[in-house]
């Protein structure tokens, strides 16, 4: 596999990663997309037809998925003395 960046094959290697789109009660999480990354150009992407399947997703979420309840922190003032 070649990056479509910087045209190089050593290391390029393929990763699931986790998406959101949205924000709120619209917020969307697409597990196991997959990207492509390129140790020497830095960079990640995704290949169109990665990007054309993910469409087809938000636009049909309500058919395919699958409610799940989540802490979700938001990180402003009022907990900005929280240490890490």
């Amino acid at each position: 596999m070649k990056c479509n960046i910087c045209s190089n094959s050593e290391g390029v290697h393929i990763c699931n990663v986790n998406r959101t789109y949205g924000k709120g009660e619209e917020l969307l999480v697409i597990e196991n997309v997959p990207i492509i990354s390129c140790p020497h150009s830095g960079e990640s992407y995704m290949t169109a037809e990665t990007l054309q399947k993910i469409e087809q997703v938000k636009l049909k979420c309500k058919i395919f998925a699958v409610a799940r309840f989540v802490d979700v922190v938001s990180l402003n003032e009022d907990n900005a003395a929280i240490s890490l």
